[in-house]
């Protein structure tokens, strides 16, 4: 059985350089791409309008944003390629830290080059509590920051002794915070235990560079995917390989981009050939298809399904945005949720 989406709104043009990065809060989205200032869309208003552009982000451009999943939309993190990382908060959210604060987006911190022990650093991503930020290297490290206390508490090494490892191009934290999931050039997938600082999970399945990974809400499963075209489903209490979404085609596109939906049943993959997915993980099917563009697509990601007040005509249902090579970002909205 197929689900339908249908296209509901786009933002043409929303920076004069390709997308590289999305990322939602629980009433707006984040976006960066290869130009210097980040832009921040409504997400609760039927034609997304720009509430707020963040000039000079990143002087040599942006290639990732990240939020937090399931949490309250006060803290962002973002990686320019001159290898800063920069932590953005909501102006007034440290008075109301459990709910999403109405002020502009402002820099709170900034983590240089210096401090991530070598290595240009790549993919980020934050925890549910907005507490902490795990980041990875093109040498194959993995650093865990305490946010409030500002300070790196753990590192990981995925080389031998005394070697660089394969580039970390993905990381997710699990919304619990008691994991770090990594994918790298090599095809590896490592599952480190943030409690104990130790790896819980060298997971095979695939031959080709990993580009994403992604804890369910829940965190009894990881998605992984990259240029093998391959989705890779593995087991978080076993650490074991249980299944794999893959498309008919003899020659699948790479995998660039992976999100699952608030409830864990739908997994959304966005790849190099411009297409974005909808898949059914416990049917092992693919439910919906969009080819957004015939450029590439670098970023899919589902809105937060909560109690937006959002404007008539957007309706109820599930909502994701999709973004890359075409300069735009494209938002659909369930049919049947209206």
């Amino acid at each position: 059985m197929s689900k339908q989406y249908l296209t509901t709104h786009t933002v043409d043009q929303a920076h004069p350089t390709e997308i590289f990065s999305v990322s939602p809060t629980p009433s707006s989205l984040f976006s960066a791409s290869g130009s210097s200032a980040l832009q921040i869309h409504s997400t609760t208003k039927a034609n997304f309008p720009l509430q707020q552009t963040i000039p000079n982000a990143h002087r040599l451009g942006c290639h990732h944003v990240c939020t937090s999943r399931g949490g309250v939309g006060n803290v962002a993190a973002s990686v320019g390629f001159g290898g800063e990382i920069k932590i953005w908060a909501r102006q007034g959210s440290e008075l109301l830290p459990q709910h999403e604060s109405g002020g502009e987006w402002e820099l709170r911190w900034e983590i240089t080059p210096t401090e991530t022990s070598g290595g240009d650093v790549w993919a980020v991503a934050l925890s549910a509590d907005e507490s902490y930020l795990a980041c990875t290297t093109s040498d194959g490290r993995i650093h865990v920051w305490d946010l409030t206390a500002r300070e790196r508490i753990q590192s990981y090494e995925t080389g031998g002794s005394g070697t660089g490892g394969s580039f970390a191009m993905a990381v997710d934290l699990s919304r619990d915070g008691k994991l770090t999931a990594t994918g790298h050039e090599s095809g590896a997938v490592y599952v480190f235990n943030n409690n104990s600082g130790r790896l819980a999970y060298s997971l095979s399945g695939l031959a080709k560079s990993v580009r994403a990974v992604a804890f369910s809400p829940g965190c009894k499963r990881l998605a992984a995917a990259g240029d093998a075209g391959v989705i890779a489903i593995y087991d978080m209490e076993r650490g074991e390989h249980v299944s794999n979404l893959s498309a008919t085609s003899s020659r699948p596109a790479w995998i660039t981009s992976l999100d699952w939906n608030d409830t864990g049943e739908y997994l959304l993959s966005g790849a190099l050939d411009g297409k974005v997915k909808v898949w059914d993980v416990a049917r092992g099917v693919c439910v919906a298809t969009h080819s957004e563009t015939e450029g590439a697509l670098w970023s899919v990601r589902w809105l937060p399904k909560n109690e937006r007040a959002l404007e008539p005509g957007m309706g109820k249902g599930e909502m994701f945005c999709a973004a890359g090579a075409n300069k735009s970002l494209t938002f659909y909205r369930e049919a049947t949720g209206i």
